[in-house]
């Protein structure tokens, strides 16, 4: 029977095995999905946590769950190798355990670089799962709980994911918090719409968010921040910092026998087969893809979820005798949030809109985005009747 196996239950790897149990084979494949944690995360939601707008189970529903009927498989384990001359994956369950593949994909995302700056792997707090959000709310709940006036957040790095936790941070803890947003560029939100980065400024204002551009971060350390400046430097107290600066990859994908681009990811083909190995296939994070004016494309779930669709569709026309597909990516726009029920969202590029509105697009439409009909109705109906339970919980 013909095995394809998946690394990687993110964006990539897991809507890729939907898309490919949903195709017309006339003799199913094996689908394998390998990866570390036993749940899938949506990640734009992860924010949500932070001031307990959302739930766990709705961001983060397992696999075993998600994957029920499906026929696809999982294993839960850490990968210790891939071979591409042998076409074998060996995966830690406890035990090494050997796959072999006829098509591989390579899903596996990135990681946040914490060895960039001196005392950011012991103190700075990265956000890109679970884990993080443990570690940043087990603070936070801390020092809620202390009898101190303020509460000092810094965080390094003003693209999207410092912008929302900037907002989300400055709307749980209220007057109760400093937060100061650090990014070494002249404006935060750099890749974004003018019109996006506007509506965030204003944000971030109305929150008290204190901004530092052309600002670097040259030191951590339990109680402090040196930030370096044109002119300086100065040294602050924090109490909290988060960094979400940078994007790179595990020792294991760097050191495959291909081609990488500048930015670490794997050099691919336009069918999304990397170069020199037809059989795998690079998609997610790790895949170095580039739109039609040459540039590589963002490391987005937008992006994943795209080329998910693309991938599973070549994988079942390489095995099947049929031509593969280029993939082409459409920008289809940017939702960024911005605090409780706050949002900026624009659409193709090119229409804005931001508050209320937009947070309520931002919902809907990452609520179609979520993995399976049975995961959107347990989640849209908990949202429809929220409203009613807490009413009904206020006047008991």
């Amino acid at each position: 029977m013909t095995r394809i196996c998946i690394l990687g239950g993110g964006f990539g790897g897991l809507y890729t095995a939907l898309n490919l149990a949903r195709l017309p084979w006339s003799v199913m494949p094996e689908i394998i999905l390998v990866d570390k944690s036993d749940r899938f995360l949506f990640t734009p939601f992860l924010y949500e946590l932070v001031t307990a707008e959302m739930q766990e189970w709705e961001i983060a529903p397992t696999f075993a769950e998600l994957l029920v009927d499906t026929g696809i498989q999982f294993v839960q384990g850490l990968v210790t190798n891939i071979d591409f001359e042998t076409k074998q994956v060996e995966v830690n369950i406890g035990q090494r355990n050997t796959i072999e593949y006829d098509r591989l994909i390579l899903a596996i995302g990135g990681e946040t670089p914490m060895n960039l700056v001196k005392g950011a792997s012991e103190y700075a707090i990265p956000f890109r799962n679970l884990n993080d959000f443990y570690r940043l709310n087990s603070k936070l709940e801390l020092l809620e709980a202390s009898n101190r006036d303020k509460i000092r957040v810094c965080i390094a790095g003003g693209g999207s994911s410092g912008v929302e936790l900037a907002c989300k941070i400055a709307d749980r803890l209220k007057d109760r918090g400093r937060v100061r947003l650090i990014d070494r560029n002249d404006k935060i939100l750099a890749n974004s719409t003018e019109a996006n980065r506007s509506i965030a400024e204003l944000a971030l204002s109305q929150r008290g968010v204190w901004t530092d551009l052309n600002t670097r971060v040259s030191q951590v350390t339990d109680e402090e921040v040196i930030l370096e400046y044109a002119d300086g430097s100065d040294t602050l107290p924090v109490d909290i910092i988060l960094w979400t600066v940078g994007s790179t990859f595990s020792k294991l994908l760097q050191n495959l026998p291909v081609s990488h681009n500048h930015r670490g990811t794997i050099a691919t083909e336009s069918t999304l087969q990397v170069k020199g190995y037809p059989d795998v296939f690079a998609i997610g994070d790790l895949a170095g893809c580039t739109d039609a004016n040459g540039y590589l494309l963002p490391a987005t779930a937008q992006v994943a979820f795209q080329q998910s669709q693309y991938c599973a569709w070549n994988i079942w026309a390489s095995l099947n005798q049929k031509p593969l597909v280029s993939f082409s990516y459409i920008p289809l726009g940017e939702f960024i949030s911005l605090g409780i029920d706050g949002a900026t969202a624009s659409i193709f590029g090119k229409f804005s809109i931001d508050g209320l509105p937009a947070s309520f697009m931002r919902k809907f439409a990452y609520l179609l985005r979520m993995p399976t009909f049975q995961h959107q109705w347990k989640i849209g109906v908990h949202w429809l009747t929220k409203p009613l339970v807490e009413l009904l919980r206020k006047s008991v």
